[in-house]
């Protein structure tokens, strides 16, 4: 089979991969994308972001119709779920988005091979990459440049392997046939909470086991405890500094057994969802070969380019150093185009956002108070509660706060905390202040529309100062 020549071959077709062959191609270059799956767009597109937030939107709709419609004087029959018809649409929009990706490689002009993809050496100045599809002869492409962008995979407990039905990772929870009766899920993190709500408002029991004193580690002490008081105010059930010892599957339950200090117990449940975290999808790409060696946690070593040990060989998004998240990989899918071209572009690595889907919304950017403190940076927080937003009253969505953070003696902002209605949109506007050097006082000096939800991100950066009107 002959050789396929490109001015750049991307291996994996997720939010990274995609962004970087769309923006290379639009700056002229010659584009090949390698994905071994029958649609675009990765896990995000396919088994994560998007189905998930479809799942999280119907739920809720359907938890609202249930327990809040008579609130607004909406009387309605108890109303039914149609999970078939749910899942359903949850698919529909997942194909609309891959095929929008597919659409825009036809736009941009970049060739696509399905099939898994690795590096197979060098022809001459060139990289070569072997596309296989099953057993057959690979496929042979050529570039002088690289970019690795395989994305992630959930991390599996070895004791406790993944069986798609009993035991289910965060991709099977997507798509269960039926309500769980009792869902356990292991690990206190956003996926953990994202998913265990999906359930918990279709009907399903939930508890979450962590092993640390706290769920959400990396988030703002109050924001989380936050949301743990209002997720348990829903009837999730948390077992903290707990972790399980043991499964074992029995007439089509999971017993499973938890430790808490020196007390043990079983559990009996439906299903055990394991959202333990996640690891980069490096292995099985020819990397020794290359002469590249992936740390520990199977991260790939770049520089500010995203060049690995090895020229011509790039790598981004989950396979190298920060936060999972799907648009830190497509901010550095679009960087790493530019740069290859010689555009001065950077990733604000300082101001990634991170939400959580649950309901009320979490969202963060910048340093929460408890790393504030432990840098021992001076700062003054300013704090609004949406109980007291024209806005929220109206929605009936009064619970949570945004919290600022600025630095005590310039004022400019160092991190926003929100939990409540639409945090993961009103966070927008504290990664563009922040981006930009702002202080709590541009905020505060910019008009927010009355009445909105955004107000409250105006009267918390007011009360940096103790100015808060309706404080």
């Amino acid at each position: 089979m002959p050789e396929e020549t490109f001015d750049l071959i991307v291996i994996g077709a997720g939010p990274g991969g995609y962004v970087a062959a769309i923006r290379a191609a639009q700056l002229g270059l010659k584009v090949a994308v390698a994905e071994r799956s029958e649609r675009l767009g990765g896990v995000c597109l396919n088994e994560g972001c998007i189905p998930s937030k479809a799942l999280l939107d119907s739920s809720e709709l359907f938890a609202l119709a249930r327990d809040r419609f008579a609130l607004h004087g909406i009387g309605i029959d108890p109303p039914k779920l149609d999970l078939a018809r749910m899942m359903a649409r949850k698919d529909d929009v997942v194909k609309k988005l891959t095929d929008g990706v597919a659409f825009l490689f036809k736009k941009n002009g970049i060739t696509r091979f399905q099939g898994s993809a690795r590096l197979g050496g060098k022809s001459g100045d060139d990289h070569r990459v072997e596309v296989r599809v099953g057993n057959g002869e690979p496929q042979i492409l050529t570039a002088k440049r690289v970019l690795l962008a395989t994305g992630s995979r959930a991390v599996e407990v070895p004791a406790c392997p993944f069986d798609g039905e009993t035991v289910v990772s965060a991709r099977d929870a997507l798509s269960f046939s039926s309500v769980p009766e009792h869902l356990l899920v292991v690990g206190g993190g956003y996926i953990g909470l994202e998913l265990g709500s999906v359930w918990l408002r279709l009907g399903s029991k939930v508890t979450v086991v962590e092993m640390l004193p706290k769920i959400l580690p990396n988030t703002d002490r109050q924001v989380a405890d936050a949301l743990m008081r209002s997720l348990k105010k829903q009837g999730m059930s948390f077992l903290l500094e707990t972790e399980v010892t043991s499964l074992e599957k029995r007439d089509g339950k999971a017993h499973v057994r938890i430790k808490s200090g020196d007390k043990g117990e079983e559990i009996v449940c439906d299903r055990v969802l394991f959202a333990v975290g996640r690891r980069p999808l490096s292995a099985d790409l020819g990397l020794e070969a290359a002469g590249i060696a992936p740390d520990g946690a199977g991260r790939i070593p770049v520089n500010d380019d995203f060049a690995t040990a090895a020229p011509g060989i790039y790598a981004i998004g989950d396979l190298v150093h920060g936060p999972m998240l799907a648009h830190k990989a497509m901010t550095e899918g679009e960087v790493f185009a530019e740069r290859l071209l010689g555009q001065a572009s950077v990733v604000d690595y300082e101001f990634v956002p991170g939400i959580i889907y649950t309901w009320p919304e979490a969202a963060s950017v910048g340093k929460s108070e408890e790393q504030l403190q432990a840098e021992n940076i001076p700062y003054a927080a300013g704090r609004f509660n949406f109980l007291a937003n024209g806005r929220a009253r109206c929605m009936d969505e009064t619970e949570g706060f945004v919290k600022v953070l600025a630095h005590k003696e310039t004022g400019r902002v160092l991190g926003v905390h929100i939990i409540g209605p639409r945090a993961s949109d009103m966070i927008a506007e504290a990664v563009t202040v922040m981006t930009y050097g702002g202080s709590a006082q541009d905020i505060a000096m910019t008009f927010h529309a009355h009445p909105t939800l955004s107000e409250a991100m105006k009267e918390a950066a007011l009360d940096v100062e103790k100015r808060a009107i309706h404080a």
